[in-house]
Order: structure tokens, then C-alpha cells, then sequence
């Protein structure tokens, strides 16, 4: 039987749930297929063989990585040499531009063709790299549908395959079975904080969102707070964090292992932080703020240089074009700012029916196949490029 060999590479929680998604629907359509790469335990569960783990690329911003730099230039080169000796067919980078570009660019080079799976914010800052890109990629998999207009203007192969998450989670998410599984009451007021997947950023909001509980808890009885944690480090972080809360400050808080989907589904709002977990609370239909800190220098180099060129930062608000949810950025991310705005994402009536309505509609549009669309897309440009999916290595 034709084996496919796919390189692939994913950094953190997110990269890895895509790979996972993404290598199923490749060895239902190709058969047998290889797979070798960077894997989180979804990926290895899936088949893939571990060079290194997913969570040694969660790292972000622009002064981040230069901490990490010599350690991130190893691994690339132990992956450089690995991945060119074991020849596969197609190279896969999930996410983390900042490293997979490069590998992509590398492995291009040898003849081998490459794949970008979820588009770097180009059309948000820095949109110069688009030229990057297209050296690098052969195709760039969009996970929002306005990205592939960005890069057909600029001669750049792209398909909206839709959001996986648009696909999994359901149109009508049933909220008495999340909160029976998390054996929560019908009635209870819920509130769910999701600090980051990131130890910086746990590291950074933690103490602003416990804050904000500790504002609106004695105002609500017997309020529920549900903290779902991508893994062992941030939790262990987030551990810290409450740890140091004054012993006044008395909230009836439940640490969960994962769980962000059930927690999302139960909770009456959330306190989320920027990024993907925004686009989970949307599709649970969960009306949310949204926060969000850079380090110091970071968002020093973002402003001086203006490298953001958009008025929205959540996906929410990008996704929908206006202000659906209040966002909260840097020195106004304070207790009492979070506070005043949960306020009114538990109370006003009109205004979580408003989201309801606004969620539904882009649920509705992220929804185009996903890993299944992701894997047609990646097996024709295989095609395109002169190799069969059945055939390729006897």
C-alpha cells in the first residue's frame, strides 16, 4: 500500500487539537500515512512520532522568543536535519509563524511541499510578512473566512477551511448537561475565568481576573467560579496566584483540568483572555470580556513602531466587524474595569440576547468543513504538484 509521509509541526494546546483533527481526516482520505514532528498528546495519540513536545513553541510576542533563543534555534536545527533525512512528501506548520515559517522555508528549498495551517495575522500587523509567506508556502490553510481575500491580493495560494471548533461544538450547545457534568445546580449563578493557555499570560492576568471575582462575588450568592487550565504549568501558576489572595477574600472556586468547553457551556458569562478561548466562549454562546497584557517591552515595540492596524483585538469583535464584547487591553485591565463590565454581561437582558443572536450568526459562518476541508485542500495541492495521494511511495 501508498504511504504518505507528512512532517508536522504544532506548538501548544491548539496547534496540537488541529494536528490531531487534521491527521484523522488526512488517513481517511490517503490511507496509510506517516506522520513525524512536534506533537502535544493529542498528536501522539493520533500517530504521530514525537521529535519534540507542542509545548516547547508556546511562546509569543516579540521579546518572548529572544529569551528563548538558543533553545528555539537547537530545536529547529535537530528538526531541519530529522525531518530532510526522513524525506516526507509534505511539510505541515500549525500555527507558530514565527518558527514554522522558517522550517517551511527550509524544507521548500529541498523540493518538499509546504503548508501553513491557520494564517498568521498578516491583515492585523506586520502585513509586510505576506511576502514572507509566499516564499515559504506552497498553501496557507485559513481558519477565518475574510483571510484568503488578503492573500489572493497578494498572489498567495489560500483556502478558508473553516474553524475546526465551528464544527465540534454545536449550533445549540446544551447548558443544563454541561453544568449536570460538572455537577453544578440549574440555578447557581456561574462564572468562568480563563486566564490564558501561556504562563506569561496567567502570569499577567491571573491577578486582575481573581480581582474582578473578589469585586462582583459579594454581590451575587452563592456564585460558582469555574477556572478550566490548559495544563500542569499554568494551573500550578494560577495556584500561585490565588495563593496570595488577602484571606478576606473568601470565593467559591473550582480548578478544572481542561474542561474549557463544559466551563464555557455552564458558565452565565466569562473573564477570557484574547485568543482562541475567546472563539470557544462565542460558539458556547457565552457572554464574555475580554483582557489581555503583553510584557512591557512587547507592547512598548507594538505602539512605537504601530505594528497593530486594527480596532478590534478579540476575535469576537474581528469576526463580527463591531464591538460585541467589551475588550480590556494592558494598564485598563484592572479589577474594577473587568468588574464593571461582567456586570453588565450577567444583567442586561437585551444586551446577552443581542449576543446570542450575533453569536449564532458567526458560529454559522466559521462553519465549512474544518479538518476534513483542511485535509481536501492539502491532498490537492499534493495533486497539483505532480503527486498522487495513492502512489507516492510503494
Amino acid at each position: 500500500m501508498a504511504t504518505l509521509r507528512v512532517a508536522i509541526v504544532a506548538g501548544e494546546t491548539s496547534g496540537d487539537t488541529l494536528g490531531a483533527a487534521l491527521m484523522a481526516a488526512l488517513r481517511e482520505r490517503a490511507g496509510s500515512v506517516e506522520f513525524l514532528g512536534v506533537a502535544g498528546p493529542a498528536m501522539r495519540a493520533g500517530g504521530c512520532v514525537p521529535l519534540a513536545d507542542a509545548h516547547e513553541l508556546a511562546i509569543m510576542g516579540l521579546i518572548d522568543p529572544l529569551k528563548h533563543l538558543p533553545r528555539l534555534l537547537r530545536l529547529r536545527s535537530m528538526l531541519i536535519e530529522r525531518i530532510s533525512a526522513w524525506k516526507p512528501d509534505v511539510f505541515i506548520g500549525i500555527d507558530s509563524p514565527a518558527f514554522n515559517l522558517g522550517l517551511a522555508a527550509r524544507f521548500k528549498a529541498r523540493g518538499i511541499a509546504t503548508v501553513q495551517y491557520v494564517s498568521p495575522q498578516v491583515w492585523a500587523w506586520r502585513p509586510g510578512r505576506v511576502r514572507r509567506i509566499a516564499r515559504c508556502c506552497d498553501l496557507v490553510l485559513c481558519l477565518l473566512p475574510f483571510e484568503p481575500e488578503f492573500y489572493r491580493n497578494h498572489a498567495v495560494r489560500a483556502e478558508f477551511v473553516g474553524h475546526p471548533l465551528a464544527d465540534q461544538i454545536p449550533l445549540l450547545p446544551d447548558r443544563s448537561a454541561a453544568r449536570a457534568t460538572l455537577g453544578l445546580d440549574a440555578q447557581q449563578p456561574v462564572l468562568a475565568l480563563l486566564p490564558g493557555s501561556r504562563l506569561g499570560e496567567v502570569q499577567r492576568l491571573a491577578a486582575p481576573f481573581l480581582a474582578a471575582a473578589i469585586d462582583i462575588a459579594p454581590r451575587r450568592a452563592h456564585l460558582t467560579l469555574l477556572a478550566p487550565m490548559a495544563n500542569a504549568m499554568v494551573r500550578a501558576e494560577f495556584e500561585r496566584a490565588v495563593a496570595r489572595l488577602p484571606a478576606a477574600a473568601r470565593l467559591n472556586l473550582r480548578i478544572l483540568d481542561g474542561q474549557s468547553r463544559d466551563a464555557l457551556t455552564a458558565a452565565d458569562a466569562a473573564l477570557v483572555t484574547s485568543g482562541t478561548a475567546t472563539l470557544e466562549a462565542l460558539l458556547c454562546r457565552c457572554p464574555m470580556v475580554v483582557a489581555y497584557r503583553f510584557g512591557a517591552m512587547t507592547f512598548l515595540l507594538l505602539k512605537t513602531l504601530r505594528l497593530v492596524r486594527l480596532p478590534y483585538f478579540s476575535l469576537p469583535n474581528l469576526l463580527a466587524g463591531t464591538a460585541l464584547v467589551p475588550e480590556f487591553l494592558q494598564r485598563a485591565v484592572t479589577g474594577a474595569n473587568l468588574a464593571g463590565a461582567l456586570e453588565r454581561a450577567l444583567d442586561d437582558v437585551p444586551y446577552r440576547e443581542y449576543l446570542q443572536r450575533e453569536f449564532l450568526q458567526v458560529h454559522q459562518s466559521l462553519r465549512a468543513g474544518g479538518a476534513a476541508s483542511a485535509g481536501d485542500a492539502v491532498l490537492r495541492l499534493l495533486r497539483d504538484k505532480g503527486l498522487e495521494a495513492e502512489g507516492l511511495r510503494h
